[in-house]
């Protein structure tokens, strides 16, 4: 199955990194490109991409409003919002505005291929940095492990040793490349184990390890 992509920025260069990095994949096709909001609009409309790559900043309408219209408008097209700025103002309304995932503009293009193909499937994609800020922006809404307010769950006998490890920091926020120095392990490693424990606790993304980890005490103010 080949997924099409809408490409949304106001700069042509940055557009045109984007579409030679997806266009080497052999799933992934650009259908479009837009300068700015309005124009994303209309072009999903038109095109009916699967996923639109969406700027923040740009004229005529920016891309929180551009990804508010699109979601609202009922289409398949998934939002996935891809920025040079990680202000929390930008992720937050981002997510508010219905986008399915949030990404910066450094991503390697191997995480962003693979972004696109998560978000598509309809998953959720948050970046791990950001993950980090949302976390700690909801965690007083979270079970905190030493009040003892934690539930065992039988699909955590599932995990080897090292994916518990690995499962702690991702729950922290950190990145694979982050959890491939603290574990002296490869990144390449470190993927394995993450998509392991994703299967195997039935989570979507890392948000849902972040909030399965505090809710089963594996993490939390006091860890």
């Amino acid at each position: 199955m080949t997924v099409s992509v809408l490409l949304v920025d106001d700069q042509p260069l940055l557009s045109l990194g984007f579409r030679l990095v997806l266009e080497a994949q052999p799933d992934l096709a650009v259908v479009g490109e837009a300068g700015n909001g309005e124009q994303a609009i209309a072009m999903t409309r038109a095109l009916q991409p699967d996923v639109v790559l969406m700027d923040v900043r740009m004229p005529v309408m920016d891309g929180i409003e551009a990804t508010r219209r699109i979601v609202e408008s009922g289409v398949a097209a998934r939002v996935l919002v891809l920025t040079t700025f990680d202000l929390d103002e930008y992720v937050y309304a981002a997510l508010r505005a219905g986008a399915s995932g949030f990404l910066l503009k450094d991503v390697p293009p191997h995480d962003l291929v693979t972004a696109i193909r998560s978000v598509a499937g309809g998953h959720a994609v948050v970046a791990p940095a950001v993950t980090r800020r949302l976390l700690d922006t909801f965690r007083p809404h979270l079970p905190d492990p030493a009040t003892g307010r934690t539930v065992r769950d039988e699909r955590l006998d599932r995990l080897t040793e090292r994916e518990r490890e690995v499962l702690t920091h991702v729950a922290a926020g950190r990145s694979n490349a982050e959890i491939a120095a603290g574990l002296r392990l490869s990144e390449a490693t470190v993927k394995v184990h993450v998509g392991r424990l994703l299967a195997k606790l039935s989570l979507r993304d890392r948000v849902q390890v972040v909030v399965f980890a505090y809710e089963h005490g594996l993490a939390g103010p006091h860890r």
